[in-house]
């Protein structure tokens, strides 16, 4: 027979809004570096719809990464702009490899 009990329900939700957060970002960067799957454009769009919530909420390695998928592989002047936008964020952050990417770009 279960019990419910008000911690382990409290518990559940408070913990539950970061998980999805977490696996989105680590399924997105597994897509991404995947030599296989990387390489399609519909595997792309995929890996940034997961990371576009994360980068919102300011997690630098999303950021870094989406800038990088849009600065890349968006044709138009608006997704590269804000390309560029997270990438800064990134960099200021500390992020080397959006430090390096924008330096490749502003070159």
């Amino acid at each position: 027979m279960k019990f419910r009990t008000a911690t382990s329900s409290a518990t559940r939700s408070s913990t539950s809004p970061a998980a999805p957060k977490r696996f989105s970002l680590r399924i997105a960067v597994w897509l991404l570096d995947n030599p296989h799957l990387g390489a399609k454009s519909s595997v792309k769009h995929v890996a940034g719809h997961l990371l576009k919530q994360p980068a919102r909420q300011g997690v630098v390695l999303a950021q870094s990464r989406l800038g990088q998928l849009m600065c890349r592989d968006c044709g138009s002047s608006r997704d590269q702009r804000i390309g560029h936008e997270l990438l800064r964020q990134a960099a200021r952050a500390g992020d080397r490899v959006a430090q390096q990417e924008l330096s490749k770009i502003e070159d």
